[in-house]
């Protein structure tokens, strides 16, 4: 079987490495994580007119991708550069709008004229059967009342595509301008807390569970392979700090304890690589959700693994602000519990 990426792929990878390497480096990311919206619209603007967000969708609902291979091309890249852009909330969002149908949404989505988040989980639910968020009929519209907590990418979001109950199932609604919560995460990047009373909302669906559980996987899918780059950088950096570092007159890598380690590392990596392009492979399939839930169990497993192995390999600088290694690490950490940590994922692979 052949892995390797499709020539209009590796250059959507190249351009985007480009571009996060010349207009997106360690230090303009530090400078934005601090204060809100925690990420530069500017940035987010350019990085749509790169073709990002219209990689997310099918050609037959506006725009040029949409398989499994398209979302880990575009997130491995972002891990790579460590770009906390609201690229996982966008990603979500469309998806789903596409898949409901909301053509005017989507159209705008992919233009970058509209950033919508994606809101789902609540406080006291993690899952859609759990959902108390409430939506009624009234007058000529619906009103939203209850409460989303850790939305991504809500802080500056130009509306909330909100999971809600109605009395067909869970629907999903668009919420504009929602009263929110704002704060950052520790590893960079934005999320908020969604304040619901009586919120006037526009409904997409009064009844779409498996859409946003699609959603959902997909961009639990991106996750993992945002991973797969930010650990691959990570190990790259404690590889050439092993080869830097000097103990008794000679350097630490030549010690062949560390050696296999670093060699360790490097065989996860592997494993969870492997397990991604399979899980990309089954996006499009009844079994995407099993298939997804296996590999970010393992993502999950092997971040933590990576994270406290580099730290300790790179001793003290390892955990410095300064060095962008400890921020690599952090990244590794949240990843796990977004959308779902390990022991959540474990959990579904054994109900499927």
């Amino acid at each position: 079987m052949d892995f390797k990426l499709t020539e209009d792929r590796q250059m959507l990878s190249d351009t985007l490495r480009r571009y996060l390497a010349d207009q997106y480096n360690f230090e303009t990311r530090n400078g934005l994580i601090e204060t809100a919206p925690y990420h530069s619209p500017a940035k987010w603007a350019e990085l749509s007119e790169l073709g990002l967000i219209g990689a997310f969708v099918p050609e037959d609902q506006g725009g040029f991708g949409g398989a499994g291979f398209d979302i880990t091309t575009v997130f491995e890249e972002l891990g790579r550069g460590l770009c906390p852009e609201p690229i996982l909330a966008t990603l979500m969002s469309v998806r789903a709008a596409a898949d409901c149908g909301a053509e005017q949404l989507v159209e705008d989505m992919i233009a970058g004229t509209k950033r919508l988040t994606f809101a789902v989980f609540e406080p006291d639910a993690d899952s859609l059967p759990l959902i108390r968020t409430s939506a009624d009929k009234s007058g000529d519209g619906w009103v939203l009342n209850g409460r989303k907590s850790v939305v991504y990418g809500l802080p500056g979001a130009d509306g909330a595509l909100v999971a809600a109950r109605t009395e067909a199932g869970v629907g999903l609604f668009l919420v504009d301008s929602p009263e929110t919560i704002d704060y950052a995460m520790i590893d960079g990047g934005g999320a908020g807390e969604l304040i619901l009373d009586s919120a006037a909302a526009t409904c997409i669906s009064e009844d779409t569970g498996n859409i946003i559980e699609a959603a959902l996987d997909a961009g639990r899918l991106a996750l993992c392979a945002e991973a797969v780059g930010v650990m691959e950088v990570l190990v790259g950096m404690t590889v050439d700090y092993l080869k830097q570092r000097k103990q008794f007159g000679r350097p630490i890598a030549s010690f062949q304890a560390l050696q296999h380690r670093a060699v360790d590392m490097a065989i996860e990596i592997e494993q969870c690589r492997a397990i991604t392009i399979l899980a990309a492979s089954k996006l499009a399939t009844d079994e995407a959700g099993k298939y997804v839930a296996m590999a970010k169990n393992l993502i999950g497993r092997t971040g933590l693994l990576i994270s406290e192995e580099s730290i300790q390999l790179h001793g003290g600088i390892g955990m410095t602000w300064e060095y962008p290694g400890s921020h690599y690490a952090k990244r590794l950490s949240m990843i796990d519990h977004q959308l779902g940590d390990r022991y959540a994922q474990l959990h579904r692979v054994m109900a499927a």
